[in-house]
């Protein structure tokens, strides 16, 4: 029982002792626009372009399936009164098989344009993630939140980071 008793006491100590240090070193607590930051970064108007022309390739292979589609379906319909039914059910196989494939087409492009985005932007947040932790440190922050709309409810502009990052980032 003594033993317990010791065991409580010294556990009540840590605990009040813990409680003490924190309110010798008060919370601070930083936000930061984690989208504002990435897109002041150099070299992300780059990314951009790059993205744009990766898109615009996939696209334009889209619209090429697309017109593909359009001009067979456009001979079905105007032919269809003369086919025989073997023709007809063999055109709109044709004509299935190749919506499928644009479907798939469209699917596939949408997880490589992602891929692509994440492989691209992946350097700069974590160059970003580096230098607000570096900025978090250098300025005793206990917490760097993103000030995303709806996400903080109140800020301090005194409490902004923004200029902090850019300048360790050497934004201008």
């Amino acid at each position: 029982m003594k033993k317990l008793a010791k065991l409580f006491a010294v556990i009540a100590l840590i605990i009040g002792c813990s409680f003490a240090s924190h309110a010798q070193n008060p919370v601070k607590i930083g936000y930061i626009d984690f989208n504002t930051l990435l897109a002041a970064m150099p070299g992300i108007d780059s990314v951009k372009i790059n993205l744009q022309r990766y898109q615009k390739t996939l696209t334009d292979q889209m619209d090429a399936m697309k017109a593909e589609f359009e001009s067979k379906y456009s001979d079905y319909q105007s032919q269809a009164s003369s086919m025989s039914d073997l023709i007809k059910q063999t055109k709109e196989k044709e004509l299935s098989d190749l919506q499928g494939r644009i479907d798939a087409f469209r699917e596939k492009a949408q997880q490589d344009l992602q891929s692509k985005q994440q492989e691209l932007v992946a350097p700069f947040i974590e160059k970003a993630k580096t230098a607000i932790k570096e900025v978090a440190k250098e300025n005793k922050f206990t917490y760097i939140l993103n000030a995303i709309e709806d996400v903080v409810i109140y800020k301090d502009e005194t409490d902004d980071v923004m200029p902090l990052v850019k300048k360790k980032l050497g934004i201008q």
